[in-house]
């Protein structure tokens, strides 16, 4: 994979406590020249809605850097709280981080 991908795989619970660690590490990755940031969340157990408010924002900082953000590997949980919100509208999803890689692949 290129210098400008950057992978990020949070675990645990992205919640309030992690938000703000988290949108600061994708600030300073676009900070650094990435273009594609992936957030890996395999080992994510749940999040509620300030991790995904911190999601939402950083996605916001990738594209006004001209970058993406792609996810993939979300547990039902989260996949639950993505469609409730619609934010799977908003974002792009991936069942896996094979998927997501044969797509950027492929592009």
């Amino acid at each position: 994979m290129s210098s400008s991908i950057k992978v990020m795989q949070p675990s645990g619970i992205l919640d309030g406590n992690q938000a703000s660690e988290f949108r600061q590490e994708i600030a300073e990755a676009v900070q650094g020249g990435s273009e594609v940031i992936i957030v890996d969340f395999k080992d994510v157990t749940f999040m509620d809605s300030s991790g995904l408010g911190a999601l939402v924002l950083s996605l916001k900082t990738v594209r006004s850097a001209g970058g993406k953000l792609l996810i993939c590997s979300i547990n039902d949980q989260i996949k639950m709280l993505f469609e409730l919100t619609d934010m799977d509208r908003v974002f792009e999803i991936f069942n896996n981080r094979e998927e997501l890689e044969q797509k950027i692949l492929g592009s």
